[in-house]
């Protein structure tokens, strides 16, 4: 290779600083390319994570969305059932006096009271209303005439119906839920409870993005904005706006269309829209669609995108400027020392051979020192994005689990309460009509005790709410066992007896409250008892075991035990093999045992399950 390069003409510095401008020209077109690339490409991907990682989170908010519409749709649906075979609403509608009637008012005034219930009202078979929770209110639906209702039709037709509509005296809308009081052959009259979403409504509006429920033609029902109600998701045909006029079910709206400008669909239940929200111009939403159990209605939730996929483009555009900039640096570095060594090969002509071949060792050595920091450079910056990835993508989840937990912790908390309040009140009721007066007392006073619970148990959300749990205190243990079998006795009424309790003596204190620990309680004693549903060995052990520093109570069933699958995430928020159930009882009493410095452990076999409740003792 020397001996060819000395027989070579030796090219002048001129030529060298020419052919230097050329290869700078090609640099700088190649580098222009490479970086214009670059940036749209990290533009592409950043804007692509964004979307995904909204959605993610979109669709997790839509479904709490969900479980919160379901929690406010179920408990008025029991009214009409359970009012359908109700003695008084039979007599009120047989009976030509007004005394049944004025009895039965006063009744729906004091059940509507006690729940969600805008108004609760009876119609006799001709569809005139006899009577009404607000009966003595100045829009009493008392005497009104609601044969043309979708849901009185309905109802007398098919025994039951829902039905979303404006209501023609209130002027208010909101959901009907009827059934039908008699057989098919002979119906005599229709009870109904409406039921509104004003407060579900508020709540949707403190989160600051749009969410809105649409029936089966697309018409907005419920929403998190009030100008959007009764517009419609796609225009509706000629037919149907003329049915619905005819009915009356949305009044006069004008059932427009949304303002949604453009849409681009992702899949069947994402796509990428722009909207106008109120007092403000068109912006880019990901709108996420999810089915609402239990009715034909659809939750729209529209999350915004142009903050989250500008950030996330800005981020990935300075990832890549960051690892490609370096690299044209040090190419043009090479480049520079290259024309400099060339020129002083050409200076220095006695040292040519010498001088070349410590710039060919010397260029050798950086291209293989270039490859090895684009090898590390490379790994470097792979691993700092998966650690960033897996890092926000804890955070998130970790906000997503304590939201979720709280916001239905509130329905699970009270649900035992409220179940066994019911359960003394039917109690009650029948020996009242047996005229047992001292049993009613009794359940009466229960019933107000099981109201304070309620009552403690909101105060205690409320604490933590603002500022952390609530303080233990020193609470009996056995107290404790005794008031959780008095809770579920409405619930498991006839198979309590599977219930062996070897209670510990008087005067054993734990650190807790007593509403929080009967919840712990409440929920181990409950799963034990439905893992042995139909069993006719069902049997479960509850002992208690004291140790210098610690309490153990065991709750051991004699049940099928628990799957594989199931008992690796027990713990783990809204995983469940219930099929009605949210998964967050033994998540909620895993964190109240945490709380009190205990914790809960379990163990499950083919013989049956065991959960060992471990809490501080109190100091004597």
């Amino acid at each position: 290779m020397l001996q060819r390069t000395a027989q070579q003409p030796m090219p002048t510095p001129a030529d060298l600083a020419q052919g230097h401008r050329r290869v700078w020209i090609v640099l700088a077109a190649v580098s222009a390319l490479i970086l214009t690339g670059l940036l749209y490409s990290a533009g592409i991907y950043g804007r692509s994570v964004a979307l995904e990682a909204l959605e993610s989170q979109g669709r997790t908010d839509a479904n709490l969305k969900i479980a919160l519409l379901r929690a406010v749709l179920e408990r008025p649906r029991a009214l009409p059932l359970l009012l359908a075979d109700d003695q008084q609403v039979r007599d009120a509608l047989a009976s030509v006096d007004d005394q049944p009637v004025r009895v039965l008012d006063r009744k729906l005034e004091s059940l509507v009271s006690g729940t969600n219930a805008s108004v609760l009202y009876v119609i006799d078979r001709h569809g005139v209303a006899i009577a009404s929770s607000n009966w003595q209110d100045p829009l009493s639906f008392v005497g009104n005439d609601y044969s043309f209702r979708d849901y009185f039709r309905r109802a007398m037709t098919d025994g039951t119906a829902e039905h979303f509509a404006l209501g023609n005296k209130s002027n208010r809308p909101g959901l009907y839920i009827s059934r039908r009081v008699g057989d098919a052959k002979s119906p005599i009259g229709v009870v109904v409870v409406k039921m509104e979403f004003d407060q579900l409504e508020a709540d949707w509006r403190e989160t600051a993005r749009p969410a809105y429920v649409t029936d089966e033609r697309g018409v907005v029902l419920v929403t998190s904005i009030p100008s959007w109600r009764f517009m419609t998701d796609a225009p509706l045909s000629r037919q149907e706006l003329t049915a619905i006029r005819a009915s009356l079910q949305f009044g006069d709206a004008p059932l427009a269309p949304l303002p949604i400008t453009s849409m681009t669909a992702l899949n069947a239940e994402t796509s990428i829209l722009r909207a106008v929200l109120p007092g403000t111009n068109a912006s880019e939403f990901l709108r996420l669609k999810a089915p609402v159990p239990s009715t034909p209605w659809l939750l729209n939730y529209l999350v915004p995108t142009e903050a989250a996929v500008a950030t996330t483009i800005r981020e990935d555009r300075f990832i890549a400027l960051a690892t490609v900039l370096p690299i044209l640096a040090l190419a043009a570095f090479l480049l520079r020392r290259r024309h400099v060594s060339a020129m002083e090969l050409a200076v220095g002509r006695v040292a040519r051979e010498e001088l070349e071949r410590r710039v060919l060792e010397r260029t050798d050595d950086l291209t293989r020192a270039r490859d090895r920091l684009e090898a590390e450079m490379s790994g470097h910056r792979s691993t700092e994005a998966k650690l960033q990835v897996v890092q926000q993508e804890l955070v998130q989840a970790n906000r997503l689990a304590i939201l979720g937990q709280v916001a239905a912790g509130v329905a699970h908390e009270i649900n035992q309460p409220v179940a066994t309040i019911r359960a003394y009140a039917d109690n009650a009721q029948i020996f009242l009509e047996r005229q047992q007066v001292g049993p009613v007392k009794d359940n009466l006073g229960l019933i107000a005790a099981l109201t304070e619970r309620i009552g403690t148990i909101t105060e205690e959300l409320k604490a933590f709410a603002r500022k952390g749990r609530t303080s233990p205190v020193p609470v009996d243990v056995r107290s404790i066992i005794e008031g959780a079998v008095v809770l579920l006795r409405s619930r498991f009424a006839g198979r309590l007896d599977a219930l062996a309790i070897d209670l510990p003596p008087k005067g054993l204190m734990v650190m807790g409250t007593r509403v929080r620990l009967e919840q712990v309680l409440i929920n181990l004693f409950q799963n034990a008892l439905e893992a042995l549903e139909g069993r006719d060995d069902a049997r479960v052990e509850v002992s208690v075991r004291e140790t210098a520093r610690e309490v153990a109570i065991r709750i051991a069933d004699n049940g099928p035990g628990i799957a594989p699958e199931i008992l690796g995430s027990l713990f783990t928020p809204f995983n469940t093999s219930k099929p009605g159930g949210l998964g967050l009882g033994l998540v909620i009493s895993k964190d109240i045992a945490a709380d009190f410095g205990g914790r809960i452990d379990v163990d499950s076999g083919e013989t049956g399950t065991r959960f060992t409740l471990h809490l501080l003792k109190a100091p004597s």
